[in-house]
């Protein structure tokens, strides 16, 4: 899918569509990952189902934002198990609104982004 890509080992990784984007699937890229800081895996399930077929660039940022918000899931549980884990619950969340900013302005610049050290659950 991807023409081109290259990487920041802390902020991910980005790679140009082999297409053009519209101006409505750039916004709906943009979308999924601000409403996902607010509103967990939702907006991305809603935005795939939706747009699946027939914006591929869209579909690939919905699920790049529903792996992110997966992985943060496990991670929080993780932390929730252990007794020391309840003092750094707000590491995930600062991780999180800095990196969807980050796939917000990606998404922006139309191009596709890889979250870092996220587990890539949905294909």
């Amino acid at each position: 899918m991807a023409v081109e890509t290259s990487t920041n080992e802390y902020l991910g990784q980005e790679s140009n569509p082999t297409y053009i984007p519209n101006g409505d699937e750039r916004t709906l890229a943009i979308l999924v990952h601000v409403l996902s800081i607010f509103f967990w895996i939702i907006p991305g399930l809603i935005i795939y189902l939706m747009k699946k077929d027939e914006s591929s660039f869209v579909a690939e940022h919905a699920k790049e934002a529903m792996n992110f918000q997966l992985t943060l899931t496990i991670l929080y549980i993780v932390l929730l198990i252990s007794i020391v884990g309840i003092i750094f619950l707000w590491v995930p969340y600062v991780i999180q609104l800095v990196l969807c900013i980050v796939a917000a302005i990606k998404a922006s610049d139309l191009k596709l982004y890889k979250y870092p050290m996220t587990l890539r659950l949905i294909k």
